[in-house]
């Protein structure tokens, strides 16, 4: 039997959360003495790794869940899982997202719909699900969003859209959840390079551009949705900006 302290830690669910940035944000919050969800859709061995991780470190403390959130239906299960695990559901932290370029002549419907889907449809179907038991939790909702929600990234218009889109959500749902749920984003500019296309001088130029001259690290992201999961309770409908000052010259 679990003890009373394990059912009064926080539960956060975190998507797309098996690798890069997702999995840091999920150390992360974890040794602040969450208990965290892993959401992931392809990334098992990864999943695994991780949540084995946690356990080692913590028993009781991680949980996996996999689903392809670009299936709509498959949502409210999703949020279902994760609060069945504990009984309570404290932060959704809307992380999944799929980045690569499209070109304007050649977009193509699924990469709309896949683009749409990852960055702005499945977190908004997720907050409806979630919102019942986050009042209940007076939890709150972070979206990881982009510094390109505000200034399009050339060559990725779609992607750019559906950021835009998700700040936006950010705003709309802090209005629409008030006052027991908090509804903010985190903006990265630039901390891990693409898996692919970032050449030297690619990664030179945006080094060059932040206004401290270097590139973040995943653990920036990790603190700044720490901040606006415990520290930030008169804050809601914000997106804080974590891109060493790049986007003052964007």
């Amino acid at each position: 039997m679990p003890d009373h302290h394990t059912h009064a830690r926080k539960v956060v669910l975190i998507t797309g959360a098996a690798r890069r940035v997702g999995a840091v944000i999920v150390r992360f919050l974890h040794a602040r003495g969450m208990d965290i969800a892993i959401h992931y859709r392809d990334s098992a061995a990864e999943a695994q790794a991780l949540r084995d991780e946690l356990l080692h470190s913590r028993p009781a403390s991680a949980l996996l869940l996999q689903a392809d959130l670009l299936q709509a239906e498959a949502l409210p299960e999703v949020i279902s899982r994760a609060a069945a695990w504990r009984g309570r559901l404290d932060a959704l932290i809307n992380n999944a997202s799929s980045f690569y370029p499209t070109p304007v002549a050649a977009v193509t419907e699924n990469q709309w719909n896949d683009l749409m889907g990852s960055n702005l449809k499945a977190p908004f179907f997720l907050a409806q699900a979630a919102a019942p038991l986050l009042r209940q939790s007076q939890g709150s909702i972070i979206n990881i969003a982009d510094i390109h929600a505000d200034r399009p990234l050339k060559g990725y218009p779609v992607y750019s859209i559906a950021k835009a889109g998700l700040v936006m959500l950010t705003r709309a749902l802090a209005r629409e959840l008030a006052p027991e749920i908090r509804v903010n984003a985190v903006a990265p500019g630039a901390i891990l390079w693409p898996e692919h296309n970032a050449t030297e001088a690619t990664r030179r130029y945006i080094i060059d551009s932040a206004a401290l001259k270097r590139k973040g690290e995943p653990e920036d992201v990790a603190r700044a949705v720490a901040f606006l999961l415990d520290d930030a309770p008169y804050i809601t409908g914000q997106v804080l900006t974590v891109d060493g000052g790049r986007s003052l010259k964007l």
